[in-house]
């Protein structure tokens, strides 16, 4: 999560979208088609590298006289989930670480059709090539699947015999689960049909018009307007069923033509307690800027079919190691603009896909306003950004990153919106409870936002077809969750300090419960619509069951991001490498919980914001501006800020969990910070914050330095690429054996196996070691397959990478064996036992 100051929403990239709300007469007709249609935005199909060819897909098919309740009314609101299903009548301490030795929704049932038999999922044809036709029937195969019920969920108590204690509390939350599940079946057909919201919310094309819909029960009278009707209020007004749902139909043109054109700018005008109001449709796929405007304004995005961009290829599968690429679009480019899916696609995913990750996952792809909130303030959830493109720009990067075999993860912002009134949900209908809890509950007062209210039929509802409208329709193939520890505990975590106790997570009315549930219920409609799709959250917390199946009684992530390691590595660099401690650096690296993956890095987008420091700027600070050339001097700065950010980094993927992560242009030791484009404030309380003078310079990447072949930064760039290159090779971070045999305090030398490998690192300043006695397990032959003082990656050569390592037989550090090695200071190299042959891990 990233902190930003409430303000003016900054300026964004130019739209060539154009508002025309001075006539407010007139009948709908293709006359109101927008700029955007004649600029020829959209035209023409796009295929990555293909030549363009008809769309076998099929459109939804919706009848308009459909009308859609929901279980809830406008004038008794349940609290949370436990009220309505009430109403509805339905009713040792520490934790185990790494070893160290309403009336049912419509179904529209007419949607279906014959294309949707089961397939498997893969889109690959009998001869194993990609068929566009298959792709493009998934979302149909994944229609056919069921959600299975839920299981006992009293594993966990096997998994970990201490939770047995909190029995009561997991059992409860397990119970509200199931409750959640039995009313959801009941009222709207089961998880798998209440995670279509978007079937029947928003914008509904059918063969006779288009039927819109809203929820927004705190509205007193309701009307479409936009440029395909001069924005006349009276033109198109909506009706409201007994449960707060408006809706209107829009029969097609006289010739047949949809009523509202593609591109059109759309937004509801709604009569509220608090006045004429007009806001983006909640539902809206697509949201722009006009130059010199300040709101937003929601676009019907409806192209031909013959302009639809047509996925290609298919789905990798999930690998069993997990190596990411944390990534923003909009500051991907060398030049200070903020640069478009489209040259992300051409650029970037080569790049990503040469150093060796299998996994790019992108930030602020939701819709947000304000482009210094890094995405983290969303105002329209189910569009893309408009900042780097279009839709179908974005599903042409998805498709190329499957061509190369990346998955594709979405930072997903579930934990809270946008205060922002004009383009986003908050007072989306006059009121403040409509998607969000009421007063102080409801508002984060550190973030400036808004909390949803996950006990709410409407908000699960919302909440869990947006997560299958990304996994669907654009084919990511999983999420990275935003800020979950916010979501789970009452406090947001906010200056609380865990520290493992189990009442921490268990005890007391610490725990919100109707969140922890829309977590488990989410995860359902992940892992079992999508069952190679991956889940991974940001929780600080440690809750335990975090990354246990929700079947077991978890909340059922994948992963859990390990975000204590980036917080050691800042708090070590603030000090003298004589006060580090290796005890401390091993003991952080395998503080997890056995059993529950985690994902490590040892810097993400937060260390590289503005007010922080990257690590390659806390090590070398001022001297990268002078010193980075081959060609000229070196400084002992420089030269201990090159060996320490490679050894930092190989120990965190090392230990750190079964997961790598790295944020973009660190991998080799981006300069400076993220500083996104900002004009001056004036806060409320009388502060004033400068800004940069809306400058991008350092809202960008420069991948550049990194290829610079006479730059220091390359050497960095290529021992990234090395190390991924082994952990692909030999899957160290999934390798089942791992074993700690030294941690030496007065040598500062750290020696780990994983699988056949063996660790050695020294972080000695001054003190290098001959003869360096390696404790190990297996005997043989070793030799070096990775050494960060290679001058390759800009060290010095002391290794020699020729040299074979016996093993001797003989207890060494509680190893059976041992070898010795030349273990030279501030010095990382991987050893492995020597085998016929090598094969890359699959998967």
């Amino acid at each position: 999560m990233v902190y930003t100051l409430p303000g003016v929403r900054l300026p964004t990239a130019p739209s060539v979208y154009k508002s025309n709300r001075s006539s407010f007469h007139g009948d709908r007709s293709d006359t109101g088609l927008s700029l955007l249609l004649s600029n020829h935005r959209f035209s023409g199909k796009i295929f990555y590298g293909r030549p363009s060819y008809d769309s076998k897909s099929t459109s939804f098919v919706v009848a308009a006289s459909e009308n859609v309740p929901v279980p809830s009314s406008q004038s008794n609101y349940p609290s949370s989930s436990s009220e309505q299903l009430e109403a509805a009548g339905m009713a040792s301490e520490d934790p185990q670480v790494f070893q160290n030795d309403d009336s049912p929704v419509a179904h529209a049932d007419s949607i279906m059709d014959d294309e949707n038999s089961l397939e498997p999922m893969s889109g690959l044809s009998e001869d194993g090539k990609a068929n566009s036709a298959d792709i493009s029937k998934e979302s149909g195969r994944v229609r056919q699947r069921s959600i299975p019920s839920p299981g006992a969920g009293q594993k966990i108590f096997e998994i970990d015999p201490f939770l047995s204690s909190y029995r009561e509390h997991l059992d409860y939350r397990y119970g509200h689960y199931k409750k959640m599940r039995e009313a959801i079946n009941k009222s709207e057909g089961g998880l798998e049909v209440f995670s279509r919201g978007y079937e029947k919310f928003g914008f509904i094309r059918s063969a006779t018009g288009i039927t819109y819909r809203e929820w927004a029960p705190g509205a007193k009278s309701a009307a479409l307007i936009g440029d395909f009707n001069n924005w006349n209020p009276n033109a198109d007004i909506m009706t409201r069923n007994e449960f707060g749902v408006w809706e209107v139909f829009l029969p097609n043109n006289v010739d047949g033509s949809p009523p509202i054109p593609h591109g059109s700018q759309v937004k509801i005008r709604m009569g509220t307690p608090s006045g004429i109001k007009d806001s983006i449709p909640a539902w809206i796929k697509f949201s722009t800027q006009a130059p010199g405007e300040i709101p937003f304004n929601g676009i019907y995005y409806d192209p031909p079919e013959e302009d639809k961009y047509v996925f290609q290829h298919p789905r990798p599968k999930k690998p069993k190691s997990l190596r990411i690429y944390e990534a923003h679009v909009g500051m991907s480019s060398t030049e200070p603009v903020i640069n478009s899916y489209a040259n992300f696609r051409d650029d970037v995913l080569p790049r990503i896909k040469k150093l060796g990750y299998n996994a790019v996952q992108i930030m602020a792809i939701q819709e947000h306003s304000y482009y210094a909130s890094f995405g983290y303030h969303v105002t329209n959830f189910f569009a893309p950004s408009s900042r780097c493109g279009t839709p179908d720009d974005l599903k042409s990067l998805i498709d190329r990153a499957h061509e190369l075999g990346l998955i594709v993860l979405m930072d997903i912002v579930h934990s809270h919106a946008s205060n922002n009134t004009l383009d986003g949900l908050n007072m989306f209908d006059g009121t403040d409870t409509l998607y969000f809890h009421s007063g102080s509950r409801g508002y984060h007062w550190m973030w400036d936002s808004r909390l949803f209210n996950y006990g709410h039929w409407e908000v699960l509802r919302f909440l869990l077809s947006n997560a299958r409208w990304w996994l669907d329709e654009y084919k990511f193939d999983g999420f990275r969750f935003d800020g979950v520890t916010s979501m789970m505990y009452t406090h947001h975590g906010l200056q609380v300090a865990f520290t493992g106790n189990y009442n921490e997570y268990f005890g007391g009315l610490a725990t919100d419960v109707d969140a922890v549930v829309y977590l488990m219920l989410v995860n359902d409609v992940i892992h079992e619509l999508f069952p190679e799709a991956v889940a991974i959250g940001e929780d600080v917390s440690g809750m335990p069951t975090f990354c246990v199946p929700v079947r077991d009684g978890g909340v059922g992530f994948d992963y859990r991001l390990h975000m204590a390691v980036a917080d050691k590595w800042i708090e070590l660099l603030r000090k003298r490498d004589e006060d580090w401690k290796m005890g401390d650096i091993v003991h952080t690296l395998t503080n997890r919980r056995w059993s529950e993956k985690c994902v490590a890095y040892a810097e993400s987008h937060d260390q590289a914001l503005v007010g922080d420091k990257t690590l390659a700027f806390w090590l070398m600070d001022k001297d990268m501006y002078d010193f980075m050339a081959l060609d000229s001097p070196s400084t002992s700065l420089i030269d201990r800020g090159i060996a320490l950010h490679k050894m930092i980094r190989l120990i965190t993927m090392g230990l750190g969990g079964d997961g790598y992560l790295n944020f973009m242009g660190n991998e080799f030791g981006h300069p400076e910070w993220i500083d996104f484009p900002r004009a001056d404030q004036n806060l409320p309380d009388g502060k004033f914050v400068p800004g940069n003078k809306n400058s991008f310079d350092k809202c960008r990447r420069r991948f550049d330095l990194g290829d610079a072949e006479y730059l220091r930064y390359h050497g960095l760039q290529e021992f990234d690429q090395a190390m991924h290159h082994i952990e692909e090779t030999y899957g160290f971070m999934t390798s089942e054996h791992q074993y700690i045999s030294r941690k030496d305090e007065c040598d500062r030398v750290i020696i780990f196996e994983r699988g056949n490998l063996v660790f050695v690192f020294n972080f000695h300043w001054t003190n290098s070691y001959s003869d360096y006695r390696v404790g190990c397990l297996k005997p043989g032959k070793y030799r070096v397959i990775l050494d960060s003082d290679d001058a390759l990656f800009g060290g010095f050569s002391r290794i020699d990478h020729k040299a074979d390592y016996f093993t001797s037989e003989g207890y060494y550090d509680n190893r059976p064996r041992s070898f010795t090695v030349h273990a030279p200071s501030r010095t990382a190299v991987v050893y492995r036992l020597v085998e016929d042959q090598v094969k890359p891990v699959v998967g």
